[in-house]
C-alpha cells in the first residue's frame, strides 16, 4: 500500500511540473497590433502578443512612436499589458511611424527560440463620412505589418565563443549602431544572451 501512494504521489508531482512548463506562444509572423481608440489627439494601441505569448507576465514591449523626421513624439516600455495609449499634439496630415519591440525570455517557440519579436508600421489620420452625412476620422495602420522573428535577423544562435563576449549593439529597429544616450538599445553577447538598455542623460 505505501508504494503504491508512493507511486501516485510522484505521478501527480510530475504531472503537475510538467504542467507548469507548459508554455503558449505564436511566432511572430502571426501577430500583429491594431488602433483601439484614436482621436484627434489621443491614440489607445492593442497588441495581440501579450494575450498570445505565455507567461503573459514576462512580456516586455518597448513602444516608439516617431515622425517621419525620426523625432521621438512618444515611447514607453510596458511589462504585461497589451495597451499603450498617450495624449500627443501631432499634426493629422501627416504619417506616424510605430515600432514596437516583444520579448519573452520564458516564452519559448517550436523551433526553441525565445519570443524575440519587432513589429514596425505607420498610422495615419484616415477620414470618411457616414451614410447619415456626419464626417469621421481615426487613425489607422498603412499596412498592418506582423512581427518580424529577430533570432533569425540578429543570428543570435549562429554566435559560437567561449567567452561571453559584446558581439554588437543594436538599435530598437535591428541596426548595428555605437553607444547612445536616451535611445532603447539591444547589446548582443556572443554567447547568444541580449541585454535591453536605455541610460538617459
Amino acid at each position: 500500500m505505501k508504494n503504491i501512494l508512493l507511486t501516485l504521489a510522484i505521478a501527480f508531482g510530475l504531472t503537475q511540473i510538467t504542467k507548469a512548463q507548459i508554455t503558449t506562444c505564436l511566432p511572430c509572423d502571426q501577430l500583429g497590433m491594431s488602433v483601439n481608440v484614436s482621436d484627434t489627439n489621443y491614440l489607445n494601441i492593442y497588441h495581440a502578443g501579450q494575450y498570445l505569448t505565455h507567461p503573459q507576465e514576462f512580456n516586455v514591449f518597448a513602444w516608439e512612436f516617431t515622425d517621419q523626421q525620426g523625432n521621438i513624439i512618444f515611447e514607453d516600455t510596458i511589462v504585461d499589458d497589451e495597451f499603450v495609449s498617450f495624449s500627443h499634439s501631432f499634426p493629422i496630415s501627416d504619417t506616424m511611424n510605430v515600432t514596437v519591440y516583444l520579448r519573452n525570455d520564458s516564452a519559448i517557440l517550436t523551433d526553441g527560440n525565445i519570443v524575440n519579436c519587432l513589429f514596425e508600421d505607420q498610422i495615419y489620420w484616415e477620414v470618411g463620412v457616414y451614410p447619415s452625412g456626419t464626417p469621421w476620422g481615426r487613425w489607422e495602420f498603412i499596412n498592418e505589418n506582423v512581427g518580424v522573428d529577430q533570432n533569425v535577423v540578429l543570428a543570435v544562435d549562429d554566435f559560437s565563443y567561449q567567452k561571453k563576449e559584446l558581439v554588437k549593439i543594436v538599435d530598437i529597429l535591428g541596426r548595428e549602431t555605437s553607444f547612445k544616450n536616451n535611445h532603447i538599445l539591444f547589446y548582443i553577447y556572443s554567447d547568444g544572451t541580449t541585454e535591453r538598455k536605455y541610460i538617459s542623460k
